[in-house]
């Protein structure tokens, strides 16, 4: 079986081992892909894995050999699925591979809007410290979040893993959802979504980006929340009109955000989020601690030894996306 694998390097630098997929089949990685490259890249493979290079009908239709599509991620929205179902090609994605990291980072994003830990570091090295007349200072407000609210919007695998830490640090968790669940209702109040955003101290996105999730945090919703919100997001850029959140921060109207994902990405110079006070961003970087990426790895293995067997595991075809 011939193997190529369109954009490697997010997933494995460096750091991990190709050699599950090699032991499969002749494999071919490439780092990265420009668009016009695509086709040519596949050639005569039989398996195709992307992580965010498209993989579209014209696609499919230079390359006839293809007879497997992997997504080396959740979503597969890259990739034309329903060209694919047309013409028999499973397309096999890779769920549940970053539940903690996920959760453990939207905490990251959160501690630091609360205590600033990286502006305090660099004032130390700057000297201030050693010069302060006081034994200690503090540059920013900082916040306990013992006996605050947090509102967590899409309640899955992740945002059921936000709450289960929000929970061990004495916060009160509200979830909305379109499917309620036991396993959610045992960790938090399911509410609607507008008594959410006027309850909330921190509100945390993890919803999949569909039609009526797109431009949820806007002006609008935004009204609606506390001045001392914070909100944050590690799912999907577009579930944020960013320059309504950058309007509302350099009002005041929001307190503080932080965002792992953006509109576009890489994200352009003209972001209306680079010149927003107190607003986080970091480079889609959530999902990728070594431990999650070698379990990603393992199960695009898995994926593709079903396939090789005649049978399937993780095909999307007729699902909806999801965390």
């Amino acid at each position: 079986m011939k193997i190529v694998i369109l954009d490697g390097y997010t997933l494995n630098p460096g750091d991990l081992s190709w050699a599950g997929l090699e032991a499969l089949g002749d494999v071919k990685v490439y780092d990265r892909l420009h668009p016009e490259d695509i086709v040519h890249a596949i050639g005569d493979a039989d398996a195709v894995l992307t992580n965010k290079t498209p993989i579209s009908e014209s696609t499919l239709i230079a390359c006839p050999g293809v007879k497997y599509i992997g997504v080396l991620a959740t979503g597969y929205n890259v990739v034309d699925v329903n060209a694919a179902k047309a013409r028999n090609i499973p397309v096999c994605n890779i769920p549940t591979y970053g539940t903690m990291a996920v959760a453990q980072f939207t905490f990251a994003l959160l501690l630091e809007l609360c205590h600033h830990v990286g502006a305090h570091s660099d004032s130390v090295y700057a000297g201030e410290w050693s010069s302060n007349i006081d034994w200690c200072y503090w540059k920013h407000p900082l916040m306990e979040l013992a006996g605050k609210t947090i509102g967590i919007i899409g309640f899955g695998r992740i945002g059921q893993a936000v709450a289960s830490i929000a929970k061990a640090l004495g916060m009160k968790v509200l979830a909305f959802d379109a499917y309620e669940n036991d396993a959610g209702k045992a960790l938090a109040t399911y509410t609607g979504l507008d008594e959410l955003l006027h309850t909330s101290d921190v509100i945390t996105l993890h919803c999949p980006l569909f039609p009526e999730t797109q431009g949820i945090i806007c002006n609008e919703n935004i009204q609606k929340m506390k001045q001392s919100v914070f909100i944050i997001n590690a799912s999907r850029g577009p579930l944020v009109v960013e320059q309504d959140l950058c309007d509302a921060l350099n009002s005041g109207r929001v307190a503080g955000a932080a965002m792992d994902v953006v509109s576009t990405e890489p994200i352009k110079t003209d972001n209306p989020l680079l010149r927003a006070k107190n607003c986080l961003i970091t480079p889609h970087i959530a999902w990728a601690p070594i431990e999650s990426r070698q379990r990603l790895m393992d199960i695009a293995v898995d994926n593709l030894r079903a396939f090789s067997r005649g049978e399937m595991l993780n095909n999307v075809w007729g699902k909806e996306q999801n965390d």
